[in-house]
C-alpha cells in the first residue's frame, strides 16, 4: 500500500473511532452518580464497604478511643458510618439516617477547620464519646448487633455513601451541626442554651417528636438530694418558681431555695432529660416532669424521622432544622 493511501486510511479510522471513545468514557461525576445509585438500590455490604474505602482512603480522622486510651486512625466515611450507627436508631427512615450522616460529617469537618481542642489527647481530632460524637467500630457493632449486623450496617452505609463528601456550610464555612434526640415540640435558639448565638441554630417547630418514647418523663428526687446538688436550702413546702421561658418553651430562669438558676444548670446538675420541666413537691420528694430529651439545639433526631416518614428527603430535613445553610462538597 502506498504511503499516502495508508495515512488516509488511518485518518478515516480515527475520524470514526474518537467519537466512539468519547461516548464510552463517562466523566467522573457520572461514575460517582452510577456508583451511588447502585449502592443505594440493594448493593451488597461488601460493595458498599469497598466503595467507601475507595472514595475516602486519604481522609483520616484520628479518634481517641476511650476504653483503650489510644488514638485510632479511621478513614472519614468509615468514621461517619460508626457515628451514625451509634447515635441514631438504624430502624429510622433512610432519609433520617442520611441527615444524620451529614451532621456527623459536618461535625468532624468543623473540628478539622477549627483551632485545636486543648482538652483532647495529643494527636486526636475527636473522642468516641458524647463529648464529641459517639463512635463505634464495625467490630464493636458486630458484637452489639449480633445477627442483625449485616442488614443494619448495609442500611447505615447506604445512607453514608448516598451523602458521601457532603457537609453543611453557612457563608462558606462548616457549621456547628448540633443534634439531639427529642424536642418538646420546638428546637432551641443556640444563645438560649449556649453562650453564643448562631444564625443557623434558631428555634423552629418540631411537632413530630411526640412519637419518641422519651417525649415525656418524670424524675423524682429527695429534697435533700436536690439541696446537695444545687448547694441550696429548700424551705418547708417550697416547690420553686419558673420565672420565664425561652422561645423554645424551655426554662430560662427558675427560683429555688432562695437562688435564681438558668434552666440549663438545673437540667445538668439534676440530670434531667430536658430543660423544659415543671416542678412539684410531694412530701420529702421533688418531682420534675420533663418534655423532650437533649439540649434542644439543632436537628431533632425523632423529628427528622417524623419528617422522613411524611415523605421529606434529607435535604428538606436539614434545611428545616438549620436555617439558611448550604449543602456543600467537602
Amino acid at each position: 500500500m502506498k504511503k499516502g493511501v495508508f495515512l488516509s486510511v488511518i485518518m478515516i479510522t480515527l475520524f470514526f473511532l474518537i467519537p466512539v471513545l468519547l461516548v464510552m468514557v463517562p466523566d467522573q461525576e457520572d461514575k460517582m452518580s452510577e456508583s451511588v445509585e447502585k449502592a443505594t438500590t440493594g448493593g451488597s455490604r461488601q460493595a458498599l464497604t469497598k466503595q467507601l474505602d475507595k472514595e475516602t482512603e486519604e481522609r483520616i480522622v484520628p479518634v481517641f478511643r476511650n476504653e483503650t486510651e489510644t488514638v485510632e486512625e479511621t478513614d472519614l466515611e468509615t468514621y461517619v458510618a460508626g457515628v451514625v450507627a451509634s447515635e441514631m436508631p438504624v430502624e429510622f427512615d433512610i432519609e433520617a439516617l442520611k441527615a444524620q450522616a451529614l451532621t456527623a460529617r459536618t461535625y468532624v469537618a468543623k473540628q478539622m477547620s477549627s483551632s485545636s481542642d486543648i482538652n483532647l489527647p495529643q494527636g486526636a481530632l475527636v473522642t468516641d464519646t458524647k463529648m464529641h460524637q459517639v463512635y463505634k467500630s464495625e467490630e464493636e457493632l458486630k458484637k452489639e448487633w449480633g445477627d442483625d449486623y449485616e442488614w443494619k450496617m448495609d442500611k447505615v452505609k447506604e445512607a453514608v455513601l448516598a451523602t458521601q463528601g457532603q457537609v453543611l456550610t453557612y457563608e462558606g464555612e462548616p457549621i456547628t451541626a448540633a443534634f439531639f434526640s427529642t424536642s418538646n415540640g420546638y428546637t432551641e435558639n443556640a444563645e438560649d442554651y449556649w453562650e453564643n448565638p448562631e444564625p443557623y441554630l434558631q428555634s423552629v417547630e418540631s411537632p413530630w417528636d411526640n412519637e419518641s418514647p422519651r417525649y415525656e418523663n418524670v424524675k423524682r428526687m429527695t429534697v435533700a438530694d436536690v439541696e446537695q446538688k444545687l448547694n441550696i436550702t429548700i424551705g418547708a413546702g417550697e416547690t420553686g418558681k419558673i420565672l420565664n421561658r425561652t422561645d423554645g418553651n424551655r426554662v430560662d430562669e427558675v427560683k429555688l431555695g432562695g437562688k435564681t438558676f438558668d434552666g440549663r444548670h438545673i437540667r445538668e446538675e439534676l440530670e434531667l432529660d430536658s430543660s423544659d420541666f415543671q416542678m412539684t413537691r410531694e412530701g420529702t420528694e421533688m418531682v420534675f416532669t420533663t418534655k423532650g430529651w437533649g439540649h434542644g439545639v439543632g436537628m431533632s433526631q425523632y423529628g427528622a424521622d417524623g419528617m422522613a416518614k411524611e415523605g421529606k428527603d434529607y435535604q428538606e430535613i436539614l434545611q428545616h432544622y438549620f436555617k439558611d445553610v448550604v449543602i456543600s462538597s467537602l
